[in-house]
Parts: C-alpha cells; structure tokens; sequence
C-alpha cells in the first residue's frame, strides 16, 4: 500500500523502529540508519537468534541497514543526501542532536521541501524535562501509570512491555501516513512531534479523564476494573480466568450460570453502578463460588451463556492458541544466521476485493513481498553496498574507500 514511499529510519531501540517496522510492513521501502556499532537492542538479550536477539528482530523486520558513522562529514553527507531523495525521516534522537550533524528539519528542508520528518523524543521540545532521556520504564513511573498498576495491597508496578513505546511508534505511523495523504495534495512536507511523555498521558484515556473530573488518583485494583464490576480474573478450583461482564444482561446469565439466584435478585447488583458500588460484597460470593469447579468446566459454561468468559494463559500458550493458528498470527522466515525464525506477523489484513467475495486464500497480509515471503530484519551494515550505488550513484571503489577508512560497515559485504 506504501509502495515507492521511501522511508529513512534513523530511529533506535524501540518507538521509532516500531514506527518504521509498521511502514515497512505496509509497502514502503525502509533504509535503517546505524551508527557502525549498531542498533543497542541488537545487542539486548538473551534470547537470541543466530547473531540477532530477540528484541531487534521484533521490532526491524523488512528493513534495509546502511551502517554509518554521523560523527564523521563524509558519514552525514550520505545521510544528508538519501535525506534529499527520502519521502519520510523518522528520528528518536535528544532534542537537538541531530542540528549537529546538518541532519534537524531546518537544515534538510531546503534540498527536500516535502520532506515528512518525524521526532520522537522523551518528554518534548520544551519544559523542563525536554533535554531527559526518554527510557520507557520512567515514562511508565512519571505519567502515572506504574501508580495505578498492581495489587491493591503492593507497591506499584511496570507492564511486562514497553507500552508507551509501542503506542509512541504507532501514533507516529498514523502521523506520518496523515502527513503522506497531504503532501500528495499540497506538495509540502511537515515535521511530526511525538513525545513518549505525552503519548502515555494520552492513552491513559478513561483513567486520564477520570482523574481530571474527579483530582483523585485511581487506585491499584489488580486485573479490575475501576467502572465495571464483575470484570477481572478469578480463581477457579485449578487455573483462573477471566470475567469480563459488560452489562446487566451479562450480569443476569452469569448469575444463573453460577447458580446464585440470591446475586441475581439482590438490588446491590442490580445494575452495574450498584455493583461497582457494593463490589466488596458481590466479589467474594462470585469467588467462592468459582472455586467449586475447574477452569474448562467454567468456560464451557459461561460460552454457551455468552458471557464473556477466557483462560488465563501465559504469552507461549497464547502465540499457540488455536485461535492464533486460525488467523495465522505467527509466521515464519528464513535468517542466515538463525535459519527459520518464527514471529508475529501484523494484525492488518486486507483483501484484493473490497466487496469481500473474493476467496479467503486472497487475503493479503502486510510485511509479505511480492511472492509472499516476509522480508527479514537486516544484519548490520549489510545493504550499504548496494544501497550507495543505487540510491548516490557511488562507485565499487567509493564505497570500498569509504568502508576502509570507517566511514561506513558493510558487515560481511565487500564491493
């Protein structure tokens, strides 16, 4: 969908390779900017794959690398140059870093007016926090978020990923592609500002807005939520679930289910508000009474009630659900230095015929290539080469002159 869009990533760690990582698997061609030691994630495991760890390999999938060292003129000049031809720049370096380097919009806009520069950073342009770096598990602790998560009788708690991260880069993407549609009407570029500050402010949503017409903090609850009640995990008699009862109809069927005909009649619970109200007393009579059967029994029963009602299960047993294996969530591809690699594809699908009558076998998934294989996150430095000739014209002997005095890394590759 992105195809002859031409995107330089000059992004590191997570956000902005995410960002980049989405464009790619939507068609546009990524060319990822590494100083010669690399991106600091190839570098962050266990677990690795061949030569690559896990981390980088989740986030740099369908990516070209071009290894580069900005500190050196001749090392900003190429990157000063794929900038002129580049349809998007996409960059998480501290605020200002890159006006060093001739690399900030101001310096590229006038060789490349309808240039899309996209800035991620920490906590903004301005404020007193805007020179900080920006490590997701701080943005986690300042914007309120490990406060509220956790149990109700521990100390606060960071999410098991980088979240803010994740959602930084995806915000970026919709930006960009926001930025694409109106340059392809006005000719002009724009230059896009994220912070991974504000994005966790602003996904906070219901939370956010609760605490700005309330001044109260929400509290740690568990897997519970604030404004619904019965909605978290139980205990049954062997492995927990989830119940996540979104009204008072649900609230009724699940009543029968568990046979508490005394919960059903009982105007505490009438409605959820009178639940959420009362939850003290209506949670303990749900629990005990989920205790009396195992998990798959329980299930099976809420299913044929429609109530909301799921496993429990650990991130190996949900990449394996069969719900996954149906949808083909998890793909595969081959690493020169890993062999076969397995990995997540892209949520997105979409179909060659927008009526939706085609075939199911012509669905298309984002992140395949034309014969429908899955481009592989770059080994370091391993594109410079070929992407010197073609995209700056450089000579076999340039470019090998360029590698000997450490300009560039070609890794393995040799003009």
């Amino acid at each position: 969908m992105l195809r002859d869009v031409l995107v330089l990533d000059l992004s590191r760690v997570l956000a902005g390779p995410y960002c980049t990582q989405l464009l790619a698997d939507l068609g546009a061609r990524v060319i990822k900017v590494e100083a010669p030691r690399g991106d600091d994630t190839r570098g962050w495991g266990p677990p690795f794959a061949g030569d690559q760890s896990g981390y980088f390999l989740s986030v740099n999938r369908g990516k070209e690398s071009l290894a580069v060292d900005l500190k050196r003129p001749e090392g900003r000049a190429i990157v000063q140059r794929l900038a002129a031809r580049a349809d998007v720049l996409v960059e998480n370096f501290k605020v200002g870093d890159l006006a060093r380097y001739g690399l900030d919009p101001a310096s590229l806009a006038g060789a490349n007016p309808a240039l899309i520069y996209a800035s991620i950073t920490g906590y903004g342009a301005q404020g007193p926090r805007a020179a900080e770096p920006g490590y997701d598990a701080a943005l986690q602790a300042i914007t309120g978020l490990m406060a509220m998560t956790g149990e109700a009788e521990g100390g606060p708690v960071k999410l098991g990923v980088a979240w803010i991260d994740v959602l930084t880069g995806l915000h970026a993407a919709v930006g960009v592609l926001a930025a694409l549609h109106e340059r392809a009407r006005t000719g002009r570029g724009r230059h896009l500002e994220l912070s991974l500050f504000e994005v966790g402010l602003a996904s906070m949503v219901n939370q956010a807005q609760g605490a700005l017409l309330t001044g109260a903090a929400p509290r740690r609850m568990g897997s519970a939520h604030p404004s619904i009640a019965p909605y978290q995990a139980f205990a049954t008699a062997d492995e927990p679930i989830m119940l996540a009862v979104g009204n008072d109809p649900q609230f009724a069927r699940a009543t029968a289910v568990l046979d508490l005909p005394e919960v059903a009649d009982d105007p505490r619970f009438a409605t959820n508000a009178a639940r959420v109200e009362h939850r003290d007393e209506l949670l303990p009579m749900l629990q005990r009474r989920l205790r009396s059967a195992g998990r798959a029994a329980w299930l099976e029963r809420f299913q044929e009630a429609g109530v909301s009602a799921t496993p429990v299960l650990d991130l190996p047993d949900a990449l394996h659900d069969p719900q996954a294996a149906a949808l083909g969530t998890v793909g595969r591809y081959r690493h020169p230095t890993a062999g076969e690699v397995p990995f997540v594809r892209s949520p997105l699908r979409h179909r060659r015929d927008l009526s939706g009558t085609g075939a199911a076998d012509e669905d298309e998934r984002p992140g395949t290539d034309t014969a429908g294989a899955t481009p592989r996150p770059p080994r370091l430095g391993e594109h410079g080469a070929p992407l010197l000739r073609e995209l700056l014209g450089l000579s076999d002997d340039e470019i090998a002159a360029l590698a000997r005095s450490g300009v560039v890394s070609l890794g393995d590759e040799t003009p």
